[in-house]
């Protein structure tokens, strides 16, 4: 899965998670734009209800409550990468929630 994410979300991510996430973008509407075998990560509490109401496509990455600086987000996307990877398999699953322990 490849995956876009929201312009809530810093564009240093991009560099910072090349080498996990291979083609990682941070592009205004993130989420909107993202379609079918995309993934959209946010902050936005309404692509959490969008997707809970609708389900997947897109599958959502919520980082839930996220208020904490980039190397924080980088930190749990790091952390969270197989379960990412699991979730992205998975065609059933439409939303994933992450958040800083």
């Amino acid at each position: 899965m490849r995956l876009l994410f929201d312009e809530n979300l810093s564009r240093k991510l991009v560099s910072r998670l090349e080498d996990l996430y291979p083609g990682l973008r941070v592009v205004p509407n993130g989420c909107v734009r993202a379609l079918e075998k995309r993934g959209c990560g946010s902050t936005d509490s309404d692509f959490f209800e969008l997707s809970t109401t609708l389900g997947p496509p897109p599958k959502v990455i919520w980082l839930r409550e996220w208020t904490h600086p980039t190397k924080d987000a980088e930190g749990v996307l790091r952390n969270e990468a197989i379960r990412i990877a699991e979730f992205a398999r998975d065609p059933e699953l439409g939303l994933l929630i992450l958040e800083k322990d």
